[in-house]
């Protein structure tokens, strides 16, 4: 054997071998971030810290694990995630746990599995898959079989009811269709199907769906009661100003006013904390993950690559716009986390597989045909 074979140094080029600096470097400043938030948020509960690093350990594996897969053998892998995914999503509707009056986890046998969290990653890949097939004859049908494809798992996950989780699995297939090179006009001409089919869709919400919307329109409405997450995050938000309390020194956090505050509403503690420096920071770092990701897209050498790593990367900005759009008193509350800032260990291994699939993406710029 080789003097140095075990070296600290081999072993350390062989474990970053096939990781892209700049992606892993902006999303552990993220972590980073979402750990000193947490620590604050959680004053009460220090465990979640302890389980975060925990969380964040094991999906850093799940990430190295994924940049180290070449695309083609994703290619191979996309129809049979789907299909178990999508078998998995029927297996929930039929036999999964009720937890809070949601339907969302499955048992099989020594553990439970959250099926939606899965078609976030295997949705983008069968789309990519299928549109990279079919790439020479794309027509109009194409397109109406892949929103086919989209269609059913989002149905399925939003019955549970997930609206968050719905929105970002819709969000990751319809990037991919959309990079696809969907025409305009198609796109204009479903815009305005969805509003012309907006009333009958509100008949089809639960309850408490429609109430998250109008109380978005008029927060004072429930001041106590649906409008309370709102009205207690956007005063958390603006009560920051532009360098915030300090770091440990945030009153609606520590007092809990804020809920959810270590998961969907953790922007609002990071805010009040940090004020605007901090949520330009934030911003910069966000908007610096997205450009290096669809760099990567622009670079990939086949359209599958290029679907799949262009449908990630928005998937990314949905992540962050909803989830701030919601603590800011501008969209819906719809239960979308902050990406790697916000508590959660299924949610964050999801989004540092797509870190490593874009990371495998850029490390192998050439697919061998197989």
């Amino acid at each position: 054997m080789a003097p140095g074979a075990f070296s600290p140094r081999r072993i350390a080029e062989r474990l970053f071998a096939g990781l892209d600096a700049p992606l892993l470097t902006i999303v552990l400043l993220l972590a980073g971030i979402g750990l000193a938030t947490l620590f604050s948020a959680s004053y009460d509960t220090p465990s979640r810290v302890t389980a975060q690093l925990a969380n964040l350990a094991v999906a850093l594996a799940a990430m190295w694990i994924a940049a180290q897969i070449p695309p083609q053998t994703m290619m191979r892998y996309a129809v049979p995630a789907y299909l178990v995914g999508l078998a998995l999503l029927v297996g929930v509707a039929l036999f999964g746990e009720v937890v809070n009056g949601a339907r969302r986890w499955l048992h099989l046998g020594v553990t439970r599995v959250q099926p939606s969290e899965m078609m976030k990653i295997a949705m983008p890949l069968m789309l990519a898959w299928y549109f990279d097939r079919y790439e020479a004859t794309l027509r109009l049908r194409d397109f109406a079989l892949a929103g086919l494809l989209l269609a059913v798992p989002v149905l399925l996950v939003a019955r549970q009811p997930d609206l968050g989780t719905a929105l970002l699995v819709a969000a990751a297939g319809f990037y991919v269709i959309f990079f696809a090179g969907i025409g305009w006009k198609v796109l204009a001409s479903l815009a305005i199907l969805a509003i012309g089919s907006a009333l009958p869709l509100w008949g089809m919400l639960h309850e408490y769906q429609r109430k998250r919307i109008l109380t978005l329109l008029d927060p004072t409405q429930d001041p106590l009661g649906a409008g309370y997450h709102i009205i207690q995050s956007t005063i958390a938000v603006g009560s920051g100003g532009i360098a915030g309390k300090g770091w440990l020194h945030g009153t609606q956090a520590h007092l809990e006013f804020i809920p959810e505050r270590s998961t969907d509403f953790i922007f609002a503690v990071f805010s009040e904390e940090f004020g605007l420096i901090g949520n330009c920071v934030l911003l910069l770092l966000y908007s610096l993950l997205i450009a290096r990701g669809l760099m990567i897209a622009a670079n990939a050498p086949t359209f599958f690559a290029r679907l799949l790593a262009g449908s990630i990367t928005l998937t990314y900005f949905t992540y962050a716009f909803v989830n701030m759009g919601m603590v800011s008193g501008i969209l819906p509350v719809v239960g979308v986390p902050l990406p790697f800032v916000s508590y959660g260990g299924t949610a964050l291994a999801t989004l540092f597989i797509g870190v490593g699939i874009l990371m495998s993406i850029q490390r192998h710029p050439k697919l061998i045909q197989t």
